[in-house]
């Protein structure tokens, strides 16, 4: 199953409460990955807040064409949990 964003809502500061086609929700903290010419103009609140959900790509994406993978906006929701430890090596990403 290729792994998809089916809801997304700000929150506060740099969090948004996200929702995957697997049903798990959780909340992603984006303020350790605002850098870099793509995503440091995120780090202006009222330009972050203004994403939305892309259903062709099936992420968040912001106005300035930055985008997150799904799988990167899971693991960090969810990189706490035990049992997805193996999915997230397989995807490459470790805590």
């Amino acid at each position: 199953m290729s792994l998809h964003v089916t809801s997304a809502t700000y929150m506060e500061d740099y969090k948004v409460a996200v929702t995957f086609n697997d049903g798990k929700r959780g909340i992603v903290d984006l303020s350790a990955i605002l850098c870099g010419p793509v995503f440091a103009p995120l780090q202006d609140r009222s330009m972050f807040m203004r994403f939305r959900l892309d259903e062709e790509l099936h992420t968040i994406v912001w106005l300035n064409g930055a985008d997150l993978a799904p799988e990167y906006l899971y693991f960090l929701a969810f990189a706490d949990d035990p049992s997805l430890r193996r999915q997230f090596k397989k995807w490459d990403y470790t805590a």
